[in-house]
């Protein structure tokens, strides 16, 4: 059949076999595919009858309202009903989807527990015995799902406020069986043990689960903020539910541990407690929180635990709540100082440690700690000012009062026992005489007493305070310094240690172990250092010398001396190596009290003449080993000049300048031809062309040889003479007019002493103008030409820059410029009563060419009105821009200059009236045996001619001390002699016969004199006055023949300033 149909017949058979074949094979596919499909219609349907049937249950359990606003009252079902429906919710809840019902769960399950009907009580079900372990993990989870919904809720937002509450009612009311009203009565008291054990339970499995770590981050969302969202219910609530677990355990060590990680860390935590929530917080100190923290971080390991597990921030948060902890729980800070000192270091120092750590490139500044590279946590910031108010508890007068409990007894006791000892003064006159006589004060403390101990240790944790809390310093040493506790005991203490308030001591700890000062007595010097600088430099000059606040001038004296001997001691036998000395805490606050304590005494003396010069060595001695390089000299010479004598540093100084010169070969001795600098100036514009002329002079140009060419007012070339006198005329010249006030660069305070101006600006490049003068008083200074010019002690204090330390008080300087102003702002700062009644406001007002500017002293300072509790800082801003602000531009400018030609490292060796010494010379009066030693004569005079007989005899014994200082000014310009004598005057001085010419002078020879012999029978020339040469130190003496001629002409010529013009 099939070779008839053939074989394409064949093919298509065989197609259509297979073409059904794959239908049939669809067909069941199909078939299988629609019987899945329907299984899982089938399935989905079920499932969703009975979601509508659990959720028609659980609808029934909840009753939520429809209106959102009525108030929530479910009909209660009864407790096993309830607990199935509940174990239905679970079975299909979402944490997502089912928030809102899971909240109308937890409204339930609440009513439930205010019902006294046992039957309606959801834990009733734990009495069933068949249910019981079962509902325990019901309870178990509803709890946890509560607790979950806090990690997310933020306090600030209100609706979410509502629902952090209800979860906190829900925990707190499965955590303790105090508010269950089926417990109450009779018929309860059967159940409660069993019921408290079974609330036990639940809290530990919240503590196993992670409760405490989710209630920080509640807490630190809702407190962590300038202003806190909890109020007192939902503080309560948070603290009463960390609480709960310690209290039922025992306060176990490992749930103490938690607490203090996750509680005591929150910022400002006990802060916000005392003010929200005063219950609890009474609790905390009911149950000894504090002590048993104490107790815990007592052990270093724990300490270190807690640290590594806090990030740095936190662990500040933790000290600060200790610390406010402490403060309120006050017999527990009694009984436990030591721990709590001992806590309170090692948390600074762990904090410190985190800082430095955490250096580098990439930093963010912390409001307390400084500047740190760390993670920006706003909200922290933001509760930083909270944590500092509670950190300022470490230094109140309270906390140091208990700190140091034992020295201040045994100060009182002290004080007593030497009342009582003069008041009753031994009948033996014997006695009295050798205890007069004994000048040395025992050694009433010993470092190994208990009193030493007790003393150091508070003293450790101060500095360290300092050290680590480095943006609050100030605060700090405000705190300990400005009470009338502190400083009295710590001096007491000091002077206590035996003779020179224990140098003795101190020296030998150091050369035990040079360069270590871990001893704790070390930690007393340096806070006492620190305190008393911060508190002496706020002191204006009554409250030092006239009220004697807590020091008295004598213990200025015998603080200065103790304290100049040992940074000397220190630096010069090595005992702090110099390359570590700028960064040792205590040598740096024991050299920084030493030189407040002489820039006072500089300023207004308390001390005996030489008081500062160190007995330790010759001066000569210790010139010869800084000559030789030796650093310690050099350390020294940089850090305290004054102890080698002021005469010794000029002499350093001078030799300094010709160092320079031979190194850059501006003297004849290093260069055969110096090179100079030739300027040629117009008598009618001596300021003008000079400073055309030296004001961009460089600075090497300027330190060598500048010779000078004046032109007449005929417009001639005068002839210069010999001694480089004619740029001496020019220099003096030049000062005497640019320091002239009616040019407005500078002005004069009331006691004529020289300042610049702040109106200087009228004249055109009046800040070039200052550098310019500057300059060329440096020349002056480098040269040795003695100038006449007194600059106001502030201004000095600016060149040598000292208002830049931060120990600098521009209100004790400010009676320098303005008297009247500095006798307003201490009645100011003394002001008893409301300062605000005086209207001021942080602002000044200036008369600027009859035009009145405002300055503001802060930015928006016209508005800000001056209060009693900002009156401090407004009376040293006030001095600071009157002395500094208002000038700064002149000054920067003058001082630029100055320094261009003088280093600044020389100045260094000087304070500010040693440095007016330095341009004006000496106050002393007029050695006339120095200066005839060293004078020059010509023109026939000699040492012994009786005419020169006669000028020495009438200055020494008919002129007084001004007329001798009028003589010295008409023969050099300046009343001062120079600083190391008349040997150093340049030119030297001079007499000269007047009745011979210059070009007949030879000088001072064999011929000379005897042809002044010869010359004595000319007719007496009475009718010629005594005249100068200022810029070559000449006098031009008539041969007068009588020795009242002489007195009456000199006393004339000196008080008519008689110069060339009259004769």
């Amino acid at each position: 059949m099939f070779n008839k149909l053939g074989s394409s017949s064949k093919n298509q058979f065989l197609e259509q076999t297979k073409a059904a074949r794959a239908e049939r094979a669809q067909g069941k596919e199909r078939e299988k595919y629609a019987i899945t499909l329907q299984a899982h219609i089938r399935g989905f349907l079920t499932r969703r009858r009975f979601q509508k049937g659990l959720k028609a249950s659980i609808n029934e359990l909840l009753q939520i309202p429809e209106n959102p606003d009525d108030e929530y009252k479910p009909k209660l079902l009864p407790s096993l009903e309830a607990y199935k429906k509940i174990k239905q919710f679970f079975f299909t809840f979402s944490p997502e989807n089912d928030k809102k019902n899971f909240e109308f769960l937890c409204r339930y399950l609440l009513a439930s527990m205010d019902t006294e009907q046992i039957k309606l009580c959801y834990v009733s079900v734990a009495l069933m015995k068949p249910y019981v372990v079962e509902w325990i993990q019901q309870a178990k989870n509803v709890m946890w799902q509560s607790c979950s919904c806090l990690r997310t809720l933020r306090p600030e937002n209100h609706t979410e406020m509502q629902s952090i509450m209800l979860h906190l009612r829900l925990l707190i009311t499965f955590t303790s069986t105090s508010t269950w009203k089926i417990l109450k009565g009779k018929t309860g008291e059967p159940l409660a043990s069993m019921m408290n054990q079974l609330c036990n339970n639940l809290m530990g499995n919240l503590n196993t689960k992670g409760m405490y770590p989710i209630l920080q981050g509640l807490l630190n969302r809702g407190l962590a903020a300038s202003k806190p969202a909890f109020k007192h219910a939902s503080l309560s609530a948070v603290i009463t539910l960390a609480l709960r677990p310690l209290i039922a355990s025992n306060f176990s060590e490992n749930l103490m541990n938690v607490f203090i990680l996750h509680i005591l860390s929150v910022p400002a935590i006990v802060c916000h407690m005392s003010t929200l929530s005063p219950v609890c917080l009474n609790q905390m100190v009911t149950h000894r929180i504090f002590k048993r923290s104490l107790d815990l971080l007592t052990n270093e390991q724990s300490t270190r635990i807690i640290f590594n597990s806090l990030e740095g921030n936190y662990a500040l948060c933790l000290l600060a709540n200790l610390v406010q902890l402490g403060y309120l729980e006050l017999e527990g800070l009694v009984e436990n100082t030591l721990s709590f000192m001992t806590v309170v270091i090692r948390l600074l120092e762990s904090c410190k440690v985190y800082v430095l750590n955490k250096k580098s490139n990439l930093t963010h500044w912390h409001p307390v700690l400084g500047w740190f590279s760390q993670n920006t946590d706003q909200c922290l910031h933001a509760a930083m000012p909270y944590v500092v108010k509670q950190l300022q508890l470490l230094w109140c007068e309270k906390m140091i009062r208990l700190l140091f409990l034992e020295l201040i007894t045994y100060v009182e006791a002290d004080t007593e026992k030497q009342s009582n000892k003069s008041s009753t003064p031994s009948k033996n006159i014997v006695l009295r005489v050798l205890d007069k006589a004994s000048s040395k004060p025992p050694v009433k403390i010993k470092l190994e007493s208990s009193i030493a101990t007790s003393t150091c240790l508070p003293c450790a944790l101060y500095q360290t305070t300092i050290n680590t809390l480095s943006q609050l310093r100030l605060d700090i040493l405000g705190g300990l310094s400005y009470n009338d506790v502190l400083l009295p005991i710590l001096w007491k203490f000091l002077c206590d240690m035996g003779p020179n308030c224990g140098l003795k001591t101190f020296v030998e700890l150091l050369s035990q172990t040079p360069n270590s000062t871990i001893h704790p007595v070390f930690s007393l010097l340096t806070v006492f250092c620190e305190s008393a600088s911060h508190y002496i430099t706020t002191l204006d000059d009554i409250e030092m010398y006239e009220q004697k606040k807590i020091f008295s001038p004598t213990d200025y004296m015998k603080m200065s001396e103790f304290l100049n001997l040992f940074v000397f001691r220190v630096i010069w036998h090595n005992l702090i190596d110099i390359q570590t000395a700028s960064t040792n805490d205590m040598f740096g606050a024991a050299r920084g009290l030493l030189m407040i304590l002489y820039e006072r005494d500089c300023r207004k003396s308390y001390t005996e003449k030489d008081h500062w010069l160190i007995r330790d060595i010759k001066p000569s001695l210790f010139i010869s080993e800084l000559e030789k390089g030796r650093k310690t000299a050099v350390y020294l010479m940089q850090k305290v000049p004054h102890i080698i004598p002021f005469s010794e540093r000029v002499k350093i100084f001078r030799r300094n300048v010709t160092k320079e010169k031979e190194v850059m070969g501006l003297t004849e001795s290093a260069c055969a031809s110096p090179q100079s600098t030739l300027i040629t100036i117009n008598r009618g514009r001596v300021v003008e062309d000079g400073y055309r002329q030296l004001a961009q002079l460089p600075a090497r140009s300027m330190k060598g040889v500048i010779r000078v060419k004046f032109i007449n007012e005929q417009g001639l070339d005068e002839a210069g003479i010999d001694q480089d006198g004619v740029f001496k005329e020019f220099l003096e010249e030049t000062i005497t007019k640019v320091f002239d006030p009616s040019l407005n660069l500078f002005k004069v305070t009331s006691e004529q002493k020289l300042y610049p101006s702040s109106t200087s600006h009228i004249q055109e490049n009046h800040l070039t103008l200052f550098e310019f003068v500057g300059k060329m008083l440096a020349k002056a200074v480098y040269e040795g030409i003695v100038v006449e010019v007194p600059f106001a002690p502030f201004f000095l204090t600016q060149i040598l820059g000292h208002q830049q330390s931060a120990t600098y008080s521009s209100l004790d300087e400010l009676p320098s410029l303005d008297p009247e102003l500095a006798k307003s702002l201490c009645y100011t700062k003394h002001y008893d009563g409301d300062i605000s009644d005086l209207e001021l406001t942080f602002s000044c007002d200036e008369d600027c060419m009859g035009r009145i500017e405002t300055h503001e002293l802060v930015p928006g300072g016209k508005a800000i009105s001056v209060t009693n509790e900002n009156k401090i800082r407004y009376v040293h801003l006030m001095a600071h821009f009157r002395m500094y602000r208002q000038i700064k531009e002149q000054s920067m400018a003058f001082i630029r200059g100055f320094k261009t030609v003088i280093n600044s490292d020389w100045l260094k060796m000087f304070s500010a009236p040693e440095l007016q010494k330095l341009i004006s010379g000496d106050n002393a009066d007029l050695d006339i045996g120095d200066l005839r030693r060293h004078t020059q004569y010509y023109g026939g005079y000699h040492n012994n001619h009786k005419v020169i007989n006669w000028l020495w005899d009438v200055l020494d014994k008919d002129f007084s001390s001004s007329e001798r200082g009028l003589f010295l000014k008409f023969v050099t310009s300046c009343s001062k002699p120079p600083l190391l004598g008349f040997a150093h005057l340049e030119p030297p001085f001079s007499v000269r016969c007047v009745e011979v010419s210059d070009d007949q002078d030879t000088g001072d020879t064999v011929g000379s004199v005897l042809k002044g012999f010869f010359n004595i029978k000319k007719r007496d020339p009475v009718g010629r006055l005594p005249t100068s040469s200022t810029c070559f130190n000449l006098l031009k003496l008539p041969n007068y023949q009588k020795r009242s001629t002489l007195k009456e002409k000199l006393r004339y010529a000196i008080n008519s300033n008689t110069g060339f013009e009259l004769s």
